[in-house]
Formats: C-alpha cells, sequence, structure tokens
C-alpha cells in the first residue's frame, strides 16, 4: 500500500507527499529529518488517499501539487476549512 498525503502546520501551511510507510513519515516530518518541513512544524494529517501501486500514488501527488489539484483539495476539505477559520 502506497499512501498520498496532505499535511498542514499550525500557520496554515500545506505539504503534500506519498510513502509506502504514513506513521514512520509523519514522524520525519516533525521531527526535522525532512528539508522540506525542517522548520514550520508541528504538522498534522488532514489528508490521506490510499493507492496499491508506486506509480499511482506519485502521479497522484503530483496531480494534487498542481493548481488543479490544490483547487481539488479545497473543494474536498471545504467543512474542514470552513471549521478552521
Amino acid at each position: 500500500m502506497f499512501y498520498v498525503y496532505l499535511l498542514q502546520n499550525q500557520q496554515g501551511k500545506w505539504y503534500t507527499g506519498a510513502t509506502g510507510d504514513m506513521k514512520k513519515r509523519i514522524l520525519e516530518h516533525n521531527s526535522g529529518k525532512n528539508m522540506s518541513t525542517k522548520y514550520g512544524g508541528p504538522w498534522k494529517l488532514i489528508y490521506c488517499e490510499v493507492c496499491i501501486n508506486k506509480s499511482d500514488a506519485f502521479a497522484r501527488e503530483k496531480y494534487l501539487k498542481s493548481g488543479m489539484g490544490k483547487r481539488y483539495l479545497k473543494n474536498r476539505l471545504k467543512f474542514f476549512f470552513a471549521k478552521s477559520f
């Protein structure tokens, strides 16, 4: 199983990634082992998708990082963001 995920920090910044081990990866983000998320933590998981195939997961990650993908996530999580403010 492979996971595509969206993290958010307390300032509202997003990080989108893909991994084969979700628990380990989130621990890496919050312990500063990832250069992209080293600063600005703690990060919390707000969205996740599961894929059987590694290639599908990384293709989905690439899409979610695009402009259309970000719009998809904002629409998909509209109730989450409505409660956040």
